[in-house]
């Protein structure tokens, strides 16, 4: 891997290892000093809503701006917010739920101009053929912090209290911010339009492709199913499989579904990259069935490694196919729509979960949310597009456009441009 990739996964996997510490150290903060439930997901409604609004306009400045210097200024922007929280837990007697809020806005409005430009970053930095194994890497990278970061969080926040938490967290994006000021690499960019007009030139460079806008379109669906899951899950979780103790071995035994996943991406290299990706994803239902039958921990468990390991292994492929078939300058736009669509549906889906399982109960409501999951991944095979890609010299993008800091051009790929 090149010096530029190797740079990113450093300070990408200090980021997500920095998360884990404030989800755990949101909770804790809030509760201990006389908050509850309302507090705490107001807080989470307002860092939702604000990635909902923002993260089109961060699509379209990805494109528009060089990558990296998006992300910088994104990771000093979260750096203050966060670092301000700390300070608000630390040296008052309480907290303000107003301040509170709108630091979570400045923190997930910067998260919602990093995403895309991580997006169109990352084909950047590897030669064509890499690309999967980058991604591959990088996702194995985010599934292991996500199991060690609250982890490490909880032993954080239990030992020195939650402001230590946040300042964790607010330490790892100012890492972050380092080493993105360190990268060198350089998209070439094109002339600027107004805003609305490139936001809408990448929806229809999504529409373009019928891959492309059906599998956003299942994934829509895809996720208002996975969003009741994962609200009745911790009901079953806490009722039936043992509370607390289960729900961390349930959490564990995904991560570790997620780390197979993204492990098989690394080494398998399918000749028909969507139509191995969406086959895969089919093992989701797997996990989300074995709550109802036969409903006990052990088989959750392997359901949970089943499901996630088809999941993180389907999240490869699908990323790769967008780097190697989008163009540069439309990368960081289609990511953005792509984030919308589960910001749109995962919420619809929570939302639900309550009224559905108070009418038909938790089996009935598991048992139709993984048949849609099932739907949801196998409709896309009868998708020409998903169903006929194939690995070939054409898909992957040509790298000679890539120029570092210096006039140095990149090392151009074997392979031509799309």
């Amino acid at each position: 891997m090149t010096r530029d990739f190797r740079l990113l996964a450093t300070g990408q996997g200090l980021s997500w290892l920095g998360n884990g510490f404030q989800t755990v150290a949101l909770a804790v903060a809030v509760v201990t000093t006389g908050g509850g439930a309302r507090d705490l997901g107001l807080v989470m409604a307002c860092s939702v809503l604000t990635l909902l609004a923002g993260t089109l306009f961060g699509g379209v400045w990805a494109d528009r701006l060089q990558p990296r210097h998006v992300m910088l200024v994104s990771d000093l922007a979260r750096f203050a917010a966060t670092a301000g929280i700390a300070a608000m837990f630390a040296l008052g007697d309480g907290y303000h739920l107003a301040l509170l809020c709108a630091l979570t806005v400045v923190s997930s409005a910067a998260g919602s101009f990093f995403n895309p430009a991580l997006a169109a970053l990352k084909p950047l930095l590897v030669p064509g053929e890499r690309l999967q194994s980058a991604n591959a890497t990088l996702s194995l990278i985010e599934t292991a912090c996500r199991v060690a970061g609250p982890a490490a969080g909880g032993l954080t926040v239990a030992a020195f209290g939650a402001p230590a938490g946040f300042a964790a967290n607010a330490v790892s994006f100012l890492l972050a911010a380092v080493v993105a000021a360190l990268l060198r690499v350089r998209a070439p960019r094109g002339p600027r339009t107004a805003v609305f007009a490139e936001m809408s030139a990448g929806w229809r460079e999504i529409r373009s492709r019928d891959w492309l806008i059906g599998g956003m379109a299942g994934a829509t669906v895809y996720h208002i199913a996975n969003g009741m899951i994962l609200v009745i899950v911790q009901v079953v979780a806490v009722e039936r499989l043992g509370g607390a103790t289960a729900i961390g071995w349930i959490s564990a035994a995904e991560g570790l579904g997620g780390m197979i996943g993204a492990a098989l991406g690394l080494r398998l290299r399918p000749r028909r990259p969507l139509r191995a990706g969406w086959l895969a994803l089919l093992l989701m239902p797997v996990w989300a069935i074995a709550y109802v039958w036969p409903g006990v921990l052990v088989t959750v468990l392997l359901g949970a490694v089943i499901g996630y390991a088809g999941l993180l292994f389907f999240d490869v492929q699908w990323e790769t196919s967008i780097q190697r078939h989008v163009p540069r300058q439309m990368l960081g736009r289609v990511a953005s729509w792509d984030y919308v669509t589960s910001f749109l549906a995962m919420p619809v889906g929570n939302a639900l979960a309550g009224p559905l399982t108070a009418t038909f109960g938790n089996d009935r409501v598991l048992t139709g949310c993984a048949a849609v999951l099932g739907l949801a991944a196998a409709s896309q095979l009868l998708i020409p597009g998903s169903r006929r890609m194939t690995r070939t010299s054409e898909d992957l993008p040509e790298h000679g456009d890539q120029v570092r800091l210096g006039g140095h051009p990149g090392r151009p790929s074997d392979h031509p441009a799309a």
